[in-house]
């Protein structure tokens, strides 16, 4: 317990979400509209149910997954300006990516005007790539496909203009034409089995999400960090003092050093709460293999970590908490040690900010609604309860620590922490592209390097430029350093392979590894269903079929906690044919080719969307890891397994006890 939830506090656990149910918010028709005899318009009209939006076309760099409308083909005809919006933005200001986000709820209208020389011979393919999100999830981008071109109804339209002259006459019904496309050829292992798997009863083994006790408890960890940085710790004594001397009562000075408290927790609460209703419980986890959201956050954790280094000082403009402390001495009462609470957030943002920017990403990430609030609140308390327990105790003020060059230590040492969470994320993006900029050994090598520093910062060898000089080594510093170098050493094997089961949840997956000596990890057989599927019906052995992400932090903890076991290394290995697919593989497809699903005609462009679809399909579902388990026709043999490190859990589920 303690392991797990050291390791919660130190880096962000990006756990997804496990759900059965698949929502589809957003229906979608287009038109092509004859408006003259060369002219035209392509109407796109989204039809939004209550309670969920889809976010604006002109969202900024680096902001949410803006409504993206592209026209893979416009044969015989030109557009004419830019795309049109016909209906209401809602504005919002995201404090998050500080920036003003738009989005539409209900409808959503959009018009490209075009120009031909014959209507007959104009065609019109592409999608619409949109977001859809309520106040509580957000779901992956999705793509609506359209084919326009109707040769009848340009000639109507042609006719009926040369009767009235030069006037364009509208025509609001218009058959749409679609081209019949190629469509794959299904066979019987890609049958849906969605009732069979229900016959089987619930899916076994858990979310894997973090649970709320230790989302409070990583806000927890995380205010008290913040407490032993700069700009928190010498006001604590400042704070306290003002509210005793002020008071000519020492219980009044209590009392308003609890509210002062009870302030700070309020606010931080508060943010919680926003971050929920701006973004849902979900949004991050949803784009949790996007190329831009993880490099995004890889940016802005080595900005961090950079300034806690020393090199600059991320800061808010100082008029706020000017304005801030004006107001907390000209007013009096409950209201004044408001302000002196939102005082001390604004001042003590520079230290803060990191840690908690961290957090949010960590527990927005987890698919719990009340994650935010809850992690906030964890903060908040352990931020405020020094200000209450010294005002009860103000004698054990003398006692505190001064502050000086140890502070600053404080900073620097989060700062390691947040460049090696930092790799993280750029290896999401990697991993999900296919880049293959940072293998398994090159994160290893990375983080080994970082923590060996650390270690030596620590012991007094490394200095940077707001360090105060020592002569000595502490006691406290000396055990961190064993603690962190010891960690770096214990990485080392994993240079040759070795599973490394504290750190599976962030290091890349054995399978990038190029050298190798380990012999105990368990490595699919295939990476293509079908071909799978027709070699397990050869040699009369059924399927393990495990939907992965390069992406998901779970799916790495169940390889290496789980999948090494002996006994589930031997059952894989010898009584069944393990499938791994991964649902965010961006390798393009050699042919594209278009489903139909919901009613919907969409394109699947790569190797991700193939899989994804099939997990959606046949067995609907569309989270990972996720485990099913298949006869040599495609039908399951057990309820499908999700999360669980117990590898005698997973044991009995593959000798379906």
């Amino acid at each position: 317990m303690v392991k797990k939830l050291h390791l919660l506090i130190l880096f962000a656990l990006l756990a997804p979400v496990v759900s059965g149910q698949i929502f589809d918010p957003v229906t979608w028709s287009h038109d092509l509209k004859i408006t003259g005899k060369t002219t035209g318009e392509i109407i796109h009209k989204a039809t939004i149910e209550d309670k969920w939006h889809l976010y604006g076309m002109n969202i900024p760099q680096n902001g949410p997954r803006p409504t993206r409308i592209v026209y893979e083909t416009l044969t015989n005809a030109e557009k004419v300006g830019d795309i049109i919006a016909k209906s209401q933005l809602i504005e919002v200001f995201d404090k998050s990516f500080d920036m003003n986000l738009s989005w539409y709820a209900k409808e959503a209208v959009f018009v490209q005007k075009i120009k031909f020389k014959d209507a007959a011979q104009v065609k019109i393919e592409g999608y619409v790539e949109y977001m859809a999100c309520d106040d509580e999830r957000c779901l992956p981008p999705v793509q609506d496909e359209f084919s326009l071109g109707n040769a009848k109804v340009a000639q109507v339209a042609s006719s009926a203009n040369d009767k009235v002259g030069t006037k364009p006459v509208e025509i609001k019904e218009i058959e749409e034409v679609k081209e019949v496309k190629e469509i794959k050829e299904v066979t019987d292992f890609w049958k849906p089995v969605i009732d069979q798997l229900r016959a089987f009863g619930n899916q076994m083994g858990n979310s894997g999400n973090i649970s709320l006790w230790l989302i409070f408890l990583a806000g927890l960890a995380g205010g008290f960090l913040a407490l032993f940085t700069p700009c928190v710790w010498p006001i604590i004594p400042m704070t306290v003092s003002f509210f005793l001397k002020r008071s000519e009562k020492k219980a009044k000075g209590r009392r308003d050093a609890i509210l002062y408290g009870l302030s700070i927790i309020l606010i931080y609460v508060t943010l919680g709460v926003l971050i929920t209703v701006i973004f849902g419980a979900s949004a991050l986890n949803s784009m949790s293999t996007n190329a831009v959201f993880n490099l995004l956050f890889f940016a802005l954790l080595v900005v961090f970590a950079i300034s806690f280094f020393g090199a600059f000082e991320i800061t808010l403009p100082a008029s706020w908490s000017t304005k801030l402390d004006a107001k907390a001495d000209s007013t009096a009462g409950i209201l004044s040690i408001l302000f002196m609470a939102f005082t001390l957030v604004l001042v003590s943002f520079s230290c803060t900010g990191p840690i908690i920017g961290t957090l949010l990403v960590e527990v927005a990430s987890s698919g719990t609604i009340l994650a935010p609030a809850i992690g906030m609140l964890g903060f908040a308390v352990a931020l405020a309860i020094p200000f209450t327990f010294f005002a009860f105790f103000p004698s054990l003020l003398k006692s505190m620590p001064k502050s000086g060059g140890w502070l600053n230590k404080v900073k620097v040492v989060l700062a390691f922490l947040e460049l090696a969470l930092a790799l993280k994320f750029l290896s999401v993006a990697d991993l999900a592209y296919g880049w293959r900029i940072l293998d398994r050994e090159v994160f290893i090598s990375l983080w080994i390097i970082i923590f060996a520093l650390l270690g030596f910062y620590l012991l007094g060898k490394i200095r940077f430029p707001h360090d105060s000089e020592s002569k000595h080594t502490s006691v406290l510093g000396t055990f961190l350093a064993i603690i962190s170098l010891s960690f770096a050493m214990y990485m080392v094997p994993g240079l040759w392979g070795a599973p490394l089961k504290s750190i599976s949840a962030f290091a890349p997956p054995l399978t990038t590894q190029d050298f190798n000596l380990y012999d105990y990890e368990v490595h699919a057989e295939f990476s293509d269903y079908e071909t799978g599927m027709k070699y397990a019906a050869e040699k009369g052995k059924p399927v393990v079929v495990d939907f992965s992400g390069y992406g998901c932090v779970n799916c790495r903890k169940m390889e290496a906690s789980v999948w090494t076991h002996p006994q589930v290394k031997e059952l894989l290995e010898k009584d069944y044919v393990l499938i791994t697919l991964f649902v965010d593989d961006k390798t393009p497809l050699d042919n594209p080719y278009t489903i139909e699903e919901n009613g919907k005609t969409r394109i699947i462009r790569t190797v991700g969307d193939k899989w994804s679809y099939l997990q959606r399909v046949k067995f609907g579902a569309n989270a990972q890891p996720y485990y099913v388990m298949l006869d040599n026709n495609g039908l399951p043999l057990n309820s499908p397994f999700t999360f669980d490190e117990n590898p005698d859990n997973f044991i009995r589920w593959l000798e379906r006890k």
